[in-house]
């Protein structure tokens, strides 16, 4: 990976720590590849599903994820369909952290080969959530390193119950799915569905759909259907093509199907989402 290397002064020069909720639209594609000159950063998956790029390969992230990045780690995020992903991210100076390792007594995670992925459930997800929580809110009310402090403890003492406690990273999924999720951008696939994703991965559909929810949280018809209306939705803001050849020529049998699916997902009619769309460029 070309990578941009970042220092934490860049971002958070004079404050104990850096942090900030981060949503990673599908339509966003892969964030900037880049390093870590001199600090770590958490993050807590708070809601979708996403791949985090690394130089190991793309590891699979949904919601209730904890993810640690040091500074070997040349990494990028990407969102996937349907709801892209949000994640919460704390970044500390390493100096810092190093101190409070040595302190604590703890491993600092930093001899795995990937990034140290770990995949909370139950009552763990919502702890991990209260901890990001904090941490974010005292960020924006004057932090003090004392709040770093807290952040740490908490969380680490979270993790350390879990099974595994970043001593592997988390599953990579299989080549043939990884190639069929980016073949399926096309346009012809789109229109295709799912059966036709089922044919390029040559495997069957039960297992493509146990493969899916396996790594990415969501079935095979969600991600095509997201992928149907991010398309819909380009083509709406850049073209004046009426709304049902808009449909069929992402997928959509039905037009009054797409039009309640788009609605969902925006929060707005296709038409409306086109004319507010169109004002944004175009000042009426």
């Amino acid at each position: 990976m070309t990578a941009k290397l970042l220092r934490f002064a860049e971002h958070a020069v004079g404050e104990p720590y850096h942090a900030d909720l981060v949503t990673q639209p599908v339509a966003a594609g892969v964030s900037e590849t880049h390093g870590h000159a001199d600090f770590f950063e958490f993050m807590g998956i708070v809601e979708g599903n996403g791949l985090h790029h690394l130089e190991s390969g793309a590891q699979p992230l949904r919601a209730g994820d904890v993810t640690f990045v040091r500074p070997r780690d040349v990494h990028a995020m990407q969102g996937l369909a349907p709801q892209g992903m949000r994640f919460v991210n704390i970044a500390f100076p390493a100096a810092a952290w190093h101190g409070f390792v040595d302190i604590a007594r703890i491993g600092t995670w930093e001899d795995a080969t990937a990034a140290p992925l770990w995949r909370l459930s139950g009552t763990a997800v919502r702890r991990a959530r209260e901890v990001f929580g904090r941490a974010l809110e005292r960020f924006h009310a004057n932090p003090t390193m004392l709040d770093m402090m807290r952040f740490w403890t908490d969380l680490v003492e979270l993790l350390q119950q879990q099974p595994g406690s970043g001593a592997r990273p988390g599953t990579r999924p299989p080549a043939w799915l990884v190639r069929v999720l980016e073949q399926m951008h096309a346009e012809p696939q789109l229109r295709g569905g799912v059966p036709l994703m089922a044919r390029l991965a040559a495997v069957s559909p039960a297992h493509l759909s146990r493969t899916m929810r396996a790594h990415y949280g969501t079935t095979p018809t969600e991600f095509v259907t997201g992928l149907r209306l991010e398309r819909a939705a380009q083509l709406l803001g850049s073209t004046d093509e009426p709304v049902t050849q808009i449909a069929h020529r992402c997928g959509f049998a039905s037009q009054s199907y797409f039009t309640r699916r788009f609605g969902t997902a925006y929060g707005l009619s296709p038409t409306a989402y086109r004319r507010r769309t169109w004002q944004s460029f175009v000042p009426g």
